[in-house]
């Protein structure tokens, strides 16, 4: 009987960074040993800073979709940081979960180096939230955890004033601890100079030894001769190995010896007064520490998660809420990474499982791949539901099992004297009581292990039983009867592994929709098994079954050869599409070209008929022509100046109607055109009220987008006379604005 297991986590405070929630999925630990779950996740384990990140990273299990999307999405944001110039801030971290512990005690003090780790997890933080606010359309999910703590500089601060950049306490902490320094160094000096020169004193005598002085319990002492000591006063710290010198330390040196060492006493009792104080101010920022801590490791996981996805080439496929999963171009990230390593080639495979397809069913030779693609789907199901990015097209899409089940390998168990099928019939019945329309079956070589006609029969009982359930299955088979039972089921489908039959070599690819052969007698030849016994097999053999068998790979071979005919005449039509597109696109850019030109020939003919037609103005003038005529002749040309201006700004006009015309038509689909002929209303009538507040006779306006002022001299209803000076013109009071 396969055990059961419910995945329940409840997550301790700190361990499991404070998250509670109840994994809904059904998978035991045999499955995940079968699927290679725990060695992927070997694999993640040392990116992490933290061991007990690592620990975490081991200890990973499939989660609810909410929580897995969430952590998928923050995984794909730090990936995003190592493929471009935007790296995260995040650097290796000591935690701090001791010493959150142990502030709380009353009357307790920390080590130096807590408090040191504590400044620098705060900088941390710091940094982050500083960091992530600059980008936040590349980082939202980031920002969003890093802003949502609170943020206490106090707590540098409090340590700065305590503590050195080089975490030693500082003379400054406090003024008993700077007077006692200040004393201590001079009883240090006194001690030094005292000795010097009693040193020196002696050194014109025979009382020392040849080295003079030596070090005792760290102090300086003089090397006495033992047949001189009585005559050296002092205080004897001890005798050579042969008695022949003693050691004394000076009368001259040991009062300001015993006053340093009472210094020293003092100062230690202050500093550890000091940091007792520091301990109790910081305990009150304890919450926020905690929380700083568990942030720090659910970004040192993300951030592990992310490294192993940028070293397996991992994505975020898209997340439905509905039972379509399509894997395009999916790797197995083991096998990715043993073969990387050994220089070989893995090959993808691309498979879809919907409502309306819900069983594959793969046949083909052995070692042609059949397990490793049950695996894959398998592994990668495991790691998106468990938030972790898989090596597949980032056009991708998976959805989440309530339950994974599997029955993959040899299952034969020694302790419980079960045979192979015993152990699977043992496992299957299992997977009988547990699957649902929520759950995922991966079985490898279906109904295997017992008579072949009886045990297919089984199969097919098994498989008609699955298929009733609406679970989803990927299952591997030999059977022909199993194949042609998928045939029959209209959500289902037969899928080949490939085999070239004239090399006799697996392709390791996966075609859906044909059914493949076990290539058995073709294989058995290939390893020079001799032809007469071969002929002697195909002979016991029933004839419709190697009938079937030879239709099935030729079948498989005209497909093949279709599949790849279909791939060139992709190709080629794609080619042409590409060249058609970029012909078009270069007709397109003459097209303007030529427009381009044309317009501005036309506008520069224009303004030199314009130039010319001023040049003669200022002929007439030069001649003795009176300036009224001039200018009355020059108003003419503005006049006809405009007309023409206006004739080709209606023409745009009429242009502009057509678009709005099906923009209208569009918007009254969507009931949003009498909104917007609301808010134009409103917006004319106040452009009415205010003009009819400022639209007075004398007032200085100006034609809107214009840059010749004139004054208002006249005012009929909605046409005014605008008086520039040397010539008047009559306006829609529509088009004036005031200066």
């Amino acid at each position: 009987m396969v055990q059961k297991i419910q995945i329940h986590f409840q997550i301790s405070k700190l361990s499991h960074f404070q998250i509670n929630y109840l994994c809904t999925v059904y998978i035991n630990k045999a499955d995940l040993n079968e699927l290679e779950f725990p060695a992927l996740l070997s694999e993640i384990a040392p990116f992490a800073y933290s061991p007990k990140t690592r620990e975490k990273i081991l200890e990973l299990r499939p989660m609810k979709i909410d929580e897995a999307e969430l952590s998928l999405k923050k995984t794909s944001e730090y990936l995003s940081s190592f493929e471009s110039s935007n790296a995260i801030p995040f650097d290796e971290y000591e935690d701090i979960e001791s010493e959150l512990k142990l502030m709380l005690i009353d009357n307790y003090r920390l080590e130096n180096s807590a408090f040191i780790k504590i400044k620098t997890l705060t900088e941390q933080i710091g940094k982050l939230q500083k960091f992530f606010p600059t980008m936040p359309d590349t980082f939202p999910k980031l920002m969003q955890d890093a802003s949502a703590l609170e943020y206490k500089k106090e707590i540098i601060d409090k340590i700065d004033k305590v503590f050195n950049r080089f975490g030693e306490v500082k003379s400054e902490a406090s003024p008993i601890l700077k007077t006692l320094r200040a004393e201590i160094q001079v009883a240090k000096k006194a001690i030094q100079e005292n000795f010097n020169r009693v040193l020196f004193n002696y050194s014109q005598s025979d009382f020392l030894d040849d080295i003079r002085e030596s070090i005792i319990e760290d102090q300086r002492v003089l090397a006495v001769k033992s047949a001189y000591k009585k005559r050296v006063p002092g205080r004897v710290l001890g005798l050579s190995k042969t008695g022949s010198i003693t050691f004394i330390q000076p009368d001259s040196v040991v009062k300001h010896y015993f006053k340093l060492r009472e210094d020293q006493e003092e100062e230690k009792k202050e500093i550890d007064k000091i940091l007792r104080q520091l301990t109790a101010e910081l305990a009150v920022f304890q919450p926020q520490l905690w929380r700083y801590q568990v942030y720090i490791f659910d970004l040192d996981l993300t951030r592990a998660k992310a490294k192993f996805s940028e070293l397996i080439n991992g994505v975020l496929p898209k997340i439905n809420r509905h039972k379509t999963l399509k894997l395009k171009d999916a790797f197995h990230p083991l096998l990715w990474l043993r073969n990387k390593a050994e220089n070989k080639t893995i090959f993808p495979q691309t498979l879809s499982l919907t409502e309306h397809n819900r069983i594959i069913c793969i046949s083909g030779p052995n070692a042609g791949g059949k397990s490793i693609t049950l695996k894959t789907v398998g592994l990668l199901q495991l790691m998106i539901q468990s938030g972790i990015l898989v090596p597949v097209h980032p056009k991708s899409e998976m959805f989440f099992f309530e339950k994974i089940m599997t029955d993959i390998g040899d299952n034969q168990s020694i302790e419980n004297h079960l045979s192979t099928y015993s152990s699977r019939l043992k496992k299957m019945g299992g997977i009988i009581r547990e699957s649902n329309p929520d759950t995922l079956l991966l079985i490898d070589e279906f109904g295997t292990g017992s008579d072949p006609e009886l045990g297919g029969a089984l199969a097919e009982s098994f498989l008609e039983f699955f298929y009733d359930k609406k679970s989803f299955a990927i299952i591997t088979t030999h059977y022909t009867n199993i194949k042609i039972v998928i045939e029959e089921l209209p959500n289902a489908q037969n899928a080949a592994m490939l085999f070239d039959e004239e090399t006799l070599e697996p392709m390791y690819k996966l075609e859906v929709g044909q059914a493949g052969s076990s290539f058995t007698f073709e294989v058995a030849e290939k390893n020079k098994i001799p032809r007469f016994i071969i002929h002697s097999a195909k002979k016991k053999v029933e004839h419709d079954i190697v009938n079937l068998d030879k239709t099935i790979v030729k079948l498989q071979q005209e497909k093949f050869e279709v599949e790849k005919l279909k791939t060139d005449l992709a190709e080629r039509k794609g080619s042409v599409e590409d060249k058609r597109d970029n012909l078009q696109k270069l007709n397109e850019q003459l097209q303007q070209k030529l427009f381009n030109f044309q317009k501005l020939y036309e506008d520069e003919h224009r303004k030199l008929q314009f130039g010319n037609k001023i040049e003669s103005f200022i002929d007439s003038y030069i001649k003795g022509k009176s300036r009224k005529d001039v200018v009355k002749d020059f108003v003419k040309i503005l006049e006809q100046e405009k007309f023409r201006k206006i004739g080709a700004d209606k023409d745009e006009t009429k242009r502009l109607q057509v678009v709005k015309r099906k923009i209208t038509q569009q918007l009254k689909k969507e009931d949003i055109i009498e909104k917007i002929s609301e808010t134009n209303d409103k917006i004319e009538e106040k452009r009415k009220t205010d003009r009819a507040v400022w639209m007075k006779i004398g007032q200085r306006v100006r034609i809107t987008g214009s840059t010749s002022v004139g004054t208002i001299e006249t005012i009929s209803k909605n046409k005014v006379t605008v008086n520039y000076g040397s010539f008047k013109t009559v306006i829609s009071a529509e088009e004036l604005e005031r200066i």
